[in-house]
C-alpha cells in the first residue's frame, strides 16, 4: 500500500489538469439505494453544474442504484429499442436515456457512479481535458492497490471509447460528459465488485434484441458505428482484476484519498443548502423523461 503522502507530493507536481480542482465539495450518496428512480441522480447533477457554473465550488458526486440500464442517446434510435426498454422493466430494471454522451450501462449495487462537477474555463472546447482529470482521478483513486490502470478502447466492451480504464486489458470504467454553458459534468461508471462478464451479457442481449434485423460487422463499425459489438469478456470488476474482496466502502475510501490528492485540502460533504429542493430534482426528472425518453412495448 502506498503511502498518502507521496500521492500527494506525486500529484501536485503533474501539471495543470490535476492540480486545477481548488476547493472540493464531495456528495456521497453511494449508501442510498432508495431512489428507485434512475433519472434522480441526473437530474440531480444538472442542477448541481448548474450552480458550480454559477460560481459553486466544484463537487465530487458519487451515487448507485439497485438495478437500471442506461442508455445513450444513440442507443435509444436503435429501432427495436422500445422492445428491449419494455423487456428489461418486466426483468425489474429502471431504464432511462441519459443526456450525456456514451452508450448503454448496466448498472446494479456492485458499480459506483462518480461525477467531476467543474466549472467550464471560458472557450474550453477541449473534452479530452477533462476526460484525462477523471482517468487521472480513478487512476489515484486505485493507486493504494493498483498501478496498472490503463486507458484506451477496449474493444468489445459496452460504452466503448478513447477513454475507456481497464487493468489487464479488461475494461473496468467509461467516462461520459456533459456540458453546460459554464460548467461540465465528467461522468464514471465503475464496476467494482462482482462479475463485469455479467454487465457485458446483460448489454450484449439489449444490443441483440434492440437491432435485432440489422446487419453489421466489425469492419462497418470502424467506419461509421451503429452500436458496440459487446463481448461478455471484454468486462472486469476491479475485485476480478485484482484477484482480492475488494469493496465498494475501499473504492469509496480510494476516491477521498484522490479528492485529497488533487486538491490537498481536507474533503468535506457538500453543505445541505446547497442541495436542490426535492421538488426542483423532480421538475428536472420531468423535463429529462420528456425530452429524451422513449415509449415501453
Amino acid at each position: 500500500m502506498m503511502d498518502l503522502s507521496l500521492v500527494v507530493r506525486r500529484w501536485a507536481v503533474v501539471g495543470e489538469i490535476e492540480t486545477s480542482l481548488g476547493k472540493v465539495h464531495i456528495l456521497d450518496r453511494s449508501q442510498d439505494l432508495s431512489h428507485s428512480d434512475i433519472l434522480y441522480p441526473f437530474a440531480l447533477e444538472e442542477l448541481l453544474c448548474r450552480r458550480v457554473g454559477e460560481g459553486a465550488s466544484p463537487i465530487v458526486h458519487i451515487w448507485r442504484h439497485p438495478k437500471a440500464f442506461v442508455m445513450g442517446l444513440k442507443d435509444s434510435r436503435l429501432p427495436n429499442a422500445a422492445v428491449a426498454k419494455g423487456n428489461l422493466e418486466r426483468q425489474g430494471y429502471q431504464v432511462a436515456v441519459r443526456n450525456s454522451g456514451g452508450a448503454a450501462v448496466p448498472l446494479d449495487a456492485s458499480v459506483v457512479n462518480v461525477t467531476l462537477i467543474t466549472p467550464k474555463a471560458q472557450g474550453n472546447i477541449d473534452f479530452r481535458k477533462d476526460f484525462e482529470r477523471m482517468y487521472r482521478f480513478i487512476q489515484s483513486a486505485l493507486e493504494f492497490w493498483t498501478d496498472g490502470v490503463n486507458k484506451g478502447e477496449v474493444i468489445g466492451s459496452f460504452c466503448p471509447g478513447d477513454f475507456d480504464l481497464s487493468i489487464g486489458d479488461q475494461k473496468f470504467c467509461g467516462i461520459a460528459q456533459r456540458r453546460q454553458t459554464h460548467a461540465i459534468a465528467v461522468q464514471a461508471f465503475v464496476i467494482v465488485e462482482g462479475k463485469g462478464q455479467d454487465k457485458a451479457s446483460k448489454a450484449r442481449a439489449f444490443y441483440d434484441e434492440a437491432t435485432s434485423g440489422v446487419v453489421q460487422s466489425k469492419e462497418e463499425e470502424v467506419v461509421q458505428p451503429t452500436f458496440p459489438l459487446v463481448e461478455e469478456n471484454s468486462m472486469i470488476s476491479i475485485a476480478e482484476a485484482l484477484k482480492l474482496a475488494f469493496t465498494v466502502e475501499q473504492f469509496n475510501t480510494g476516491i477521498l484519498h484522490a479528492i485529497h490528492a488533487f486538491t490537498n485540502e481536507e474533503v468535506t460533504p457538500l453543505p445541505q443548502e446547497q442541495l436542490p429542493s426535492e421538488q426542483d430534482v423532480q421538475a428536472m426528472i420531468d423535463q429529462l423523461r420528456k425530452r429524451y425518453d422513449i415509449p415501453s412495448v
